[in-house]
């Protein structure tokens, strides 16, 4: 992303809408949107320009006086930034690329602190946001800001809170301490309380231009981001994760390979050439593969797969509407019992031998 106080190219337009938020004066804003758009560094950017002593007359933050060098360190006393401990591991190993290096150094202790109790008590770090990280907040309530200002208090991602979490912060949304900004960031917002979405002003960060995060994509040093935008289902910050781990790429030329030709597939050996990948990542190739065929056929155009189009036009043709709306109702059930599956194997068997079955006309619903 380069320096701290630089967005994604995406994020301009985004920026205006928050700022015509901001007028508002809110107690707290829901920033929702999929996964891989940037989402945690525009909170933070909207974090820090909160804080600054001398913003900017595009309302950003001056990146030179004090509260902002104590933002970028991680270490200013009227934020706090509330995630899961496993999430915070997790950051620490991502790309520069893709993570605002203010973020590294807030989450650098509470992935520390993870590591040494795993290491004393064999716990594995946390997936949620506990009742005490959201009960902190009161504690930061009744202390009077450093500066005289505003204090803000970061949630992300606010569906990773426990149901005592959810209920706690509830409180503190129906009464809201003076002068202090709560910014929600969320993957999956359906996930999250109605009554909370309520006492939020929200902000859509929505995917970027396929054509925009190609060219950012180009300037980072990607070749051929066409294709790791594709895999990425059009997210910018995933396609880079993908890029530089080569996450799966082998296996996914396997899978296009094998899925292309029904009649030859052999459910079996590819289900084994896939056991090293994550089954939510398997079953998310399905669920664009699917989508490409129900577009190819409903309207002769695909979005993921556009190099392939004419062999995806012609496959369409082959399968029932019905029998393809069914097999994606199974896609999303799969996804997710994915997150937790007792063999990977036999997920795996299951999905493609369906997928087979549907493609060569084994269909038990209405005729075509």
């Amino acid at each position: 992303m380069g320096k701290t106080n630089e967005m994604y190219p995406w994020q301009a337009e985004l920026w205006q809408r928050w700022m015509e938020l901001r007028r508002r004066s809110p107690h707290a804003i829901l920033l929702k949107g999929p996964p891989g758009v940037g989402k945690l560094d525009f909170s933070m950017h909207i974090a820090r320009s909160l804080l600054c002593n001398n913003s900017r007359h595009d309302g950003s933050a001056c990146q030179e006086c004090a509260s902002c060098h104590w933002f970028e360190q991680g270490t200013h006393p009227d934020f706090s930034l509330l995630l899961p401990s496993a999430l915070s591991a997790e950051i620490q190993e991502a790309s520069e690329t893709s993570v605002d290096p203010s973020v590294k150094n807030w989450t650098r202790g509470v992935a520390d602190e993870a590591l040494e109790e795993q290491q004393k008590k064999g716990k594995k770090p946390g997936k949620e946001i506990s009742v005490q990280q959201i009960r902190s907040i009161s504690g930061l309530a009744t202390l009077s800001s450093h500066q005289g200002g505003q204090r803000v208090v970061l949630i992300y991602p606010a569906e990773s809170m426990n149901l005592n979490a959810a209920n706690a912060l509830l409180k503190t949304l129906e009464e809201p301490p003076g002068r202090m900004m709560m910014i929600l960031v969320s993957h999956r917002a359906q996930q999250l309380l109605p009554t909370i979405v309520s006492r939020c002003l929200t902000l859509v960060a929505a995917t970027p231009e396929p054509e925009v995060s190609a060219s950012w994509l180009r300037q980072q040093g990607y070749e051929n981001p066409e294709a790791i935008l594709a895999r990425a289902g059009f997210s910018p910050l995933l396609a880079v994760r993908l890029a530089e781990r080569d996450a799966g790429a082998e296996e996914y030329r396997i899978f296009l390979q094998e899925i292309r030709q029904p009649s030859r597939l052999d459910v079996f050996s590819l289900a084994e050439k896939l056991q090293r990948i994550e089954p939510v990542h398997v079953i998310h190739w399905l669920q664009q593969w699917c989508y490409d065929l129900g577009s190819a056929k409903l309207t002769g155009e695909v979005r993921y797969h556009t190099d392939i189009k004419e062999h995806l036009i012609n496959l369409s043709s082959k399968v029932g509407m019905f029998d393809l709306l069914t097999f994606q109702g199974r896609l999303i059930t799969a996804r997710r019992e994915a997150l937790h599956p007792l063999n990977p194997k036999l997920l795996f068997e299951s999905i493609l031998m369906s997928y087979r079955g549907m493609m060569l006309g084994a269909s038990t619903g209405p005729a075509r």
